[in-house]
């Protein structure tokens, strides 16, 4: 298997995982989402520190460490992550499920832009217009919305500038990732010590299922971080970005049919605008890596 189809594959489960999260969230939606968020970090370094004994990559990590600008790197991208686990736990706890899929058909327009403008990356003629139709449909989308929909923006920005800097990160997946969460760590550990000395944290106050959901937030979280990680080393930004409708495909399945939120005629139509564009990506990408009549 070639690298950039390994890559595709990394990618595709990456947004499976994450397009599935809303149910995981949902199961905790009697928690806090400050209080979500600071479990994701300290269960998720956790999780990936094992993972890097096993693996023996300690030394990697240590050496990397000591880096001030690779720290520097690591530091703008866990901040990028924090604030997008925050809206996104927020927002699928505040039934607005449909509008973090919104957010996430955004964003890779913006990964789209930053990969032709900070890395040179190269669209052909239809991949334009394939952009260009997703566009539209973005706009019309925020139009029927009748309000900034802050909560897709937010999403959108954040992670499609996460994604350029594990593009461009120095480290493989989990060593890169395992410093992003130690960074955010100590905050994350000094908050939850602050809730519980309080009496008002919702650890070992939820039963044995909801504390396992809260320690295994760390699993949920880092495995699809891994393959999006993995994956983004791969194949180019461009295409990662595309890749990434399969997530709010699933989340938009789940806010409207399982969850019960709205969905009128007009959104729809939107929608279909999008997955118009995404197959129009697609189809051309395929034309350009066929071989032609007659090649061996």
């Amino acid at each position: 298997m070639s690298s950039a189809r390994k890559g595709i594959w990394l990618g595709l489960g990456a947004y499976l995982l994450w397009g599935l999260l809303p149910v995981y969230w949902k199961a905790l939606r009697t928690v806090p989402a400050p209080e979500i968020l600071m479990h994701r970090i300290v269960w998720s370094f956790g999780f990936l520190a094992l993972l890097i004994i096993l693996s023996r990559q300690g030394r990697t990590l240590f050496a990397a460490a000591t880096q001030r600008r690779t720290l520097a790197i690591y530091l703008g991208a866990a901040l990028l992550l924090g604030l997008n686990w925050f809206v996104y736990i927020w927002a699928v706890n505040h039934n607005r499920i449909v509008e973090t899929s919104l957010g996430y058909y955004i964003n890779p327009l913006v990964s789209v832009a930053l990969g032709v403008v900070v890395l040179r990356e190269r669209l052909g003629a239809i991949q334009w217009v394939a952009v260009g139709i997703a566009a539209l449909g973005v706009l019309f989308l925020t139009w029927q919305y009748g309000a900034f929909p802050w909560v897709a923006v937010v999403l959108a920005l954040s992670f499609a500038c996460y994604g350029l800097i594990k593009k461009t990160a120095p480290l493989p997946a989990l060593p890169g990732l395992t410093i992003e969460t130690a960074l955010l760590w100590l905050p994350a550990a000094g908050y939850l010590g602050a809730l519980e000395s309080q009496g008002i944290g919702h650890f070992g106050q939820s039963g044995g299922w909801g504390d396992s959901l809260l320690v295994l937030t760390g699993v949920v979280t880092a495995l699809p971080l891994l393959l999006f990680a993995s994956a983004a080393r791969l194949v180019k930004l461009s295409t990662l970005g595309l890749l990434q409708y399969v997530s709010p495909t699933c989340g938009l399945i789940l806010g409207v049919a399982v969850y019960g939120e709205p969905f009128p005629r007009a959104r729809a139509l939107g929608f279909g605008i999008i997955w118009l564009a995404l197959a129009v990506y697609w189809l051309a990408g395929r034309a350009a890596h066929r071989p032609a009549l007659g090649a061996s």
